[in-house]
């Protein structure tokens, strides 16, 4: 057996980022930008008010209380036409430009109308810039606005789009073929012969990947036929980036997807004995192409547990992504997690919270079973127990964060 670093290091040392294309601002949303991007215009572009009130030059209020006589109004939008006198003020709208000869703005909060609006009685010295947006303020010109490797998010989308770009280079996410594989296993919609199982697996990955931010592409099942999948996987090379398929890479005489992966892959692909629990048969290879293949193993938690420990950290790889792995913490085991002396790292599907001590802790572990689907079903997080005799209430735990969004949010700890 090897250890599920050594696995984990073997499928990631031969990837690289798929290659960059160009997309639309709206369609690049959780890619992964592949170069800097630098800003070509100054924003704000022109001086202009951060308030509703009364453009003025800031000298006029440098004795107090003043009285000054309005001129006109300007609008956001508008190209001031005349310019500010000493003495003068003109009634300006939020994001409207500066008239020349104007330095400031005093706020219409602060401003008292007289003779019908000819005079604008400013109350208090206002300072020269006071409510002022000078151009460049927020991003100057060469300015890096986002960073290769910066996940493109909504306020980038802003950004950009503030500087008049309309697409941007990313690494596109990966598109990822998922099918199941066995003669057992039987589709939604159709009667169960005897013998017979749904499809777990398959729906659950593709879901996996959606969750992920990857494109996932069904490809269905396949059955115990050595040439049927070879096929499939053939198949599915010019039309994915990367292929899951589950079932077929353990020792029964029918795990052919073992066999069907190490010629595709010209021998050069791997079956693993993986030290860990669930998830122990994994079969990894690189097609042609560059196209990675995984082999996970059929029963449903361990397919869920080898996406999370190779398949996941792999794709983001695939994307772009700097942060391959999911954060992992110490918590507080507030329940037993048991285990036997076996030389394997267990990982146990947990339910955690944060407490008032601001640490994580492990509320409960799901039971063992590679087929258990159901009853890990609300775990948030994997711990990682060693070998050994196992884990004892109040003992320290490592543990995997599958999804931090289920922790309670009414905790405002912060985990250490």
């Amino acid at each position: 057996m090897i250890s599920p670093d050594e696995a984990r290091a073997f499928v990631l040392e031969t990837l690289t980022a798929l290659s960059p294309v160009q997309r639309p601002l709206g369609d690049a949303l959780g890619s992964v930008v592949a170069n800097d991007v630098r800003a070509t215009e100054p924003v704000p572009g022109f001086t202009n008010s951060s308030m509703d009130g009364y453009a003025l030059r800031a000298a006029d209020t440098s004795s107090g209380p003043t009285r000054l006589r309005v001129t006109g109004t300007i609008f956001a939008g508008d190209a001031p036409s005349r310019r500010l006198e000493p003495g003068e003020a003109m009634r300006i709208m939020t994001g409207a430009p500066l008239p020349e000869g104007a330095d400031s703005v005093s706020m219409i909060e602060e401003v008292d109308v007289e003779n019908d609006g000819q005079i604008a009685f400013i109350r208090r010295t206002i300072s020269q810039s006071e409510f002022v947006r000078h151009p460049g303020e927020d991003v100057a010109v060469g300015q890096v606005l986002l960073e290769a490797g910066t996940e493109f998010g909504p306020v980038h989308v802003g950004v950009l789009a503030g500087q008049g770009v309309s697409t941007v280079t990313v690494h596109p996410r990966p598109r990822v073929g998922v099918f199941s594989t066995g003669d057992e296993l039987a589709g939604p919609g159709t009667e169960l012969a005897p013998g017979q199982i749904r499809d777990a697996n398959r729906p659950m990955l593709l879901a996996l990947l959606r969750q992920s931010g990857f494109d996932g592409l069904d490809l269905g099942i396949v059955g115990d036929d050595q040439a049927a999948t070879s096929s499939a996987l053939r198949g599915a090379l010019a039309n994915c980036d990367a292929i899951i398929t589950t079932g077929g890479v353990s020792v029964g005489d029918v795990d052919f997807v073992k066999t069907v992966l190490d010629d595709i892959c010209d021998g050069r692909a791997r079956w693993m004995q993986v030290a860990m629990r669930p998830g122990k048969p994994f079969a990894f290879g690189v097609a042609e192409g560059a196209t990675p293949i995984f082999g996970l193993p059929g029963n449903p938690v361990s397919t869920r547990v080898s996406f999370e420990m190779f398949v996941r950290p792999a794709l983001r790889r695939l994307a772009g992504q700097h942060t391959l792995l999911r954060p992992v913490i110490e918590a507080v085991a507030d329940c037993s997690l048991a285990r036997v002396r076996d030389g394997r790292l267990y990982l146990v599907h947990v339910v955690t919270r944060v407490h008032d001590d601001g640490r994580f802790h492990v509320h409960s572990g799901a039971r063992h079973g590679s087929h258990l689907l159901s009853a890990v079903a609300e775990a948030n997080a994997l711990a990682l127990v060693p070998d050994g005799e196992g884990l004892a209430i109040g003992d320290q735990v490592r543990i995997l964060l599958l999804d931090a969004g289920l922790i309670d949010p009414d905790v405002a700890a912060v985990a250490p």
